[in-house]
């Protein structure tokens, strides 16, 4: 079957995470999407790794079609602006402006394509007093709260993901999806806007709720207190962890598992609230016990009780994992260079039209001639 997005043309003009993350998106949901490169290199996440493929490229980057165009000139403007007439979905993640003074913001794009949807993705959003400034993924967690619930405030350290990046990106998809269903309604198209700083600050809206609610600051233990979530290291110092949640089953199985039946009704321990205020004390005593066996003996004594509880994967235990390969979330795709390369799928499965990776990612103007072909116009 065609993708859901069959037929829907989408030009991007953007580079490392965001918005090519949200074209990816729509790409696997079936859309042409052609991305604009320049020609001294082109997007520069295609030289983070080996010369042949770069896979922090290529992880962003499949089932896209790559022109090369030079902004800087005329022919390029005007080989730009030919493409953008043909186009459903504009995606862009310049510093605020910079498609304006190319002449190739919103509103000119809108007069020449009234169907057009002109989404943008900023740092900070295309207005305000932070408007200008650079906008990186570590910058956005920063400012919009995330990384203070991620990391101790007393000894930050950075996170080992791009999350403030993905989250525009799935944010921008979202936004691009719902403008493409009220076009068929009212007839036209839209600007969408978002940012890393409203795509993150609205990812947190769960702890900026209660934070509403009560004034008090949330930091990393906050929700892990209230949720009951724990981790712990076995005897063979492999990590893995728990989370009780609500119901009290969960915690009566695991003071069962644990050897301690009798804290079921010890005062420090009997309802989620008195184990949130006696939290430290709790995860002292547990860790002691789980350091007695290993990791796969506790695991397997609490997932027969039905405790919720997991080994804290590496990434290569997560594709050895049996429920991983089932799912099939490993995909290897031809590579016209490199043979094949791995590509984690689409996060979301549909029982007609499935999204699927139907390419890995181009070559540096692999498809400039045919594009420019098709346009009747020159670079």
């Amino acid at each position: 079957m065609p993708g859901a997005l069959e037929g829907i043309r989408v030009v991007e003009f953007a580079n490392y995470v965001s918005g090519p993350y949200a074209g990816m998106l729509l790409g696997d949901f079936g859309a042409e999407v052609i991305k604009v490169e320049a020609p001294d290199g082109g997007d520069p996440f295609r030289g983070w790794g080996r010369v042949e493929y770069s896979p922090t490229f290529g992880s962003v980057n499949r089932n896209k079609k790559s022109v090369v165009l030079d902004l800087k000139s005329p022919a390029g403007i005007a080989a730009a602006r030919a493409l953008i007439r043909t186009a459903d979905v504009l995606i862009e993640n310049f510093r605020a402006g910079t498609m304006e003074r190319l002449g190739l913001g919103y509103g000119d794009a809108a007069r020449d394509n009234p169907r057009l949807i002109w989404c943008s993705i900023t740092g900070f959003g295309s207005t305000g007093p932070y408007a200008a400034r650079p906008g990186y993924d570590t910058v956005g967690q920063s400012v919009s709260g995330l990384l203070s619930l991620l990391t101790d405030l007393d000894r930050p350290r950075p996170m080992g993901i791009s999350l403030s990046d993905h989250l525009a990106g799935i944010t921008a998809c979202n936004g691009v999806l719902a403008a493409l269903i009220a076009r068929d309604r009212i007839g036209k198209g839209q600007r969408v806007d978002t940012s890393l700083l409203e795509a993150t600050v609205s990812f947190c809206g769960e702890n900026s709720a209660r934070f509403f609610e009560n004034g008090k600051v949330p930091n990393r233990a906050t929700r892990t207190h209230q949720a009951q979530v724990y981790a712990f290291v076995g005897a063979d110092d492999k990590p893995f962890v728990i989370h009780l949640s609500t119901p009290s089953k969960f915690w009566q199985a695991l003071a069962r598992v644990a050897g301690r039946p009798e804290w079921i009704a010890d005062p420090r321990f009997a309802t989620k609230e008195t184990r949130g205020r006696n939290y430290d004390v709790l995860q002292r005593e547990l860790a002691a016990i789980f350091g007695t066996d290993s990791r796969a003996a506790w695991l397997d004594k609490l997932q027969a009780a039905d405790v919720p509880a997991a080994p804290l994967n590496t990434l290569d235990e997560v594709f050895d994992d049996p429920q991983v390969k089932h799912l099939g979330l490993r995909q290897d795709v031809p590579h016209q260079r490199v043979g094949r390369v791995g590509l984690v799928r689409n996060g979301v499965r549909m029982s007609v039209t499935s999204p699927e990776i139907r390419s890995a990612s181009p070559e540096l103007g692999e498809h400039t001639d045919e594009i420019l072909a098709e346009l009747k116009v020159g670079a």
